[in-house]
């Protein structure tokens, strides 16, 4: 079969260029995900120093937090679907707008009321903005052989975004002010926002003949419960009736929701997206790596802080190697593993490598020492990390309809938020029960305090090695083996099935 070569003064020229601007297409992306990524740990490092200055109570701090979460989580299906409806560069910079002018009004917060008012809408537009820039990406690479590198690229900016904003968040609170880790939104939006104008491709929404609003309302409502509970988890216990109620009505109005999308002519989500094997099973493993990961982060820091006595700088620091492999792992994984051995291999890897990484971490002593103890352990966390995620993200979004993009994109920022908030409400409320356990009956001197404490830190690390170990047997077992490949099938349906080698 003959090959039509384009001429060199043709073709050549303009099929380069349009390679060309692909990157730069990720570049714009990248940004906005590392902005969405790290805001989720960035005002953890500011957070003492803006209840300082604002004089709200401890019992209010975790709002600042909480509302963030709960806007995001919540709202993030609806918002994928309005970038399949709108069109995903108008709702990409309406999100960037949108998520900018927030950080601003909260940067500029007198009260606790206007400080987590502007957290709430920093979580609204993220709903929007995440998945746009996933499904832009989707597209932009959908049938390109340079997919694998622009997705090993996006995974080790999402796997590595939560390290960069505990240094950043440090950096900003210890040298400048604590309103510059939600102003610094604005230096990061103005590139974006540039980089969006100008490289995004003009385009109408998908044609979407009617918005799902039994889903919708069910999708929202459910996911609201579930996020607000889990939030409740972290300062009550299980049994209290602000956690337990509104988890079991979140999963309540959820299994309604699964319900509505049987029977709806036109979905909020098709069920035809979580339901293939491959794709839930890369679902299933950025939840897994969620709950995992944001764990990890946050008693890491706890112990560096409080046991190390590190500054908030110094902890950022800490954490680069960890960021490192990420990245390093991610490029393995994606660019040379997944074509050749699909996901399954990378993915169980990845979840033993960080099961490993967590058991080890459990070794620390009150008078640690970071060469040793940590540093170590947190390389082998970081690369289990990058062997998960960017395959994952890949394959979740692979051979999807492109009317579809959004809200499959959206499901994997659903899965990683509500991954997030289970796996850091269930290890605070694990490590908390193990303090209160080893203080009985013993007297509460401070050396028997540290001990305690430590011994809370090691009971997270045990479980969070639990549930990655979980994971590599549930993932490995749901993905299918061998490489997967879109194919098309019906009228402009793409399907993933999986090709045995």
């Amino acid at each position: 079969m003959s090959q039509s070569v384009p001429h060199p003064r043709s073709g050549a020229k303009p099929l380069a260029k349009r390679a060309n601007h692909r990157w730069w297409v990720l570049a714009v992306v990248s940004v906005a995900q590392l902005m969405i990524v790290l805001d989720v740990t960035i005002m953890n490092i500011a957070l003492p120093s803006a209840q300082h200055d604002l004089g709200f109570s401890n019992d209010l701090r975790q709002w600042i937090v909480t509302a963030y979460s709960l806007a995001f989580g919540s709202l993030l299906l609806v918002g994928g679907r309005l970038a399949d409806i709108i069109g995903r560069k108008i709702t990409f910079i309406i999100g960037l707008i949108g998520f900018a002018a927030a950080s601003a009004f909260g940067g500029a917060a007198q009260n606790f009321a206007m400080l987590a008012t502007g957290r709430a809408i920093q979580g609204l537009f993220a709903a929007l903005l995440a998945p746009s820039a996933l499904s832009l990406l989707t597209t932009t690479f959908s049938d390109s052989k340079d997919r694998p590198k622009a997705f090993a690229i996006f995974g080790a900016v999402v796997g590595s975004g939560a390290a960069i904003g505990l240094l950043l968040g440090g950096a900003l609170t210890q040298y400048l002010d604590w309103r510059w880790c939600l102003y610094v939104n604005l230096i990061f939006t103005v590139g974006a926002l540039i980089g969006a104008i100008i490289l995004l491709p003009r385009r109408k929404g998908d044609d979407v003949p009617s918005f799902d609003l039994p889903g919708t309302i069910t999708a929202v409502a459910g996911l609201f419960c579930v996020v607000y509970g889990l939030s409740n988890a972290e300062t009550h216990a299980w049994s209290a009736p602000q956690t337990w109620v509104f988890l079991a009505v979140g999963v309540a109005i959820l299994v309604l929701f699964v319900f509505f999308e049987t029977r709806m002519r036109h979905p909020l989500l098709p069920l035809r997206i979580p339901g293939d094997r491959d794709r839930g099973g890369s679902y299933l493993a950025v939840f897994i790596t969620g709950a995992g990961m944001f764990g990890c982060f946050l008693f890491v820091t706890y112990y560096l802080q409080e046991m190390l006595r590190y500054s908030p700088v110094r902890t950022g620091l800490a954490f680069l190697p960890m960021v490192a492999c990420v990245m390093i792992a991610a490029q393995i994984s994606t660019i040379m593993l997944l074509p050749r051995i699909g996901p399954q291999i990378p993915v169980a890897l990845g979840m033993l490598l960080a099961a490993g990484g967590m058991a080890w971490l459990t070794g620390i002593q009150i008078q640690g020492n970071y060469p040793v103890q940590i540093l170590p352990q947190t390389i082998l966390v970081g690369l289990g990390m990058g062997f998960v995620i960017a395959p994952a993200m890949n394959v979740a979004t692979m051979g999807v309809r492109p009317a579809d993009a959004g809200v499959a994109s959206a499901m994997v920022n659903t899965s990683q938020q509500i991954g997030g908030a289970v796996g850091i409400a269930l290890l605070s409320s694990l490590a908390t029960g193990a303090v209160t356990r080893f203080l009985t009956g013993k007297r509460p001197t401070p050396v028997v305090q540290a001990e305690a404490t430590l011994h809370g830190y090691t009971t997270a690390f045990w479980w969070s090695a639990g549930i990655f170990a979980a994971g590599a047997v549930i993932c490995g077992l749901l993905i299918r083996p061998g490489r997967t490949q879109p194919v098309t099938s019906g009228e402009n349906e793409s399907e993933s099935v999986s090709v045995m080698i």
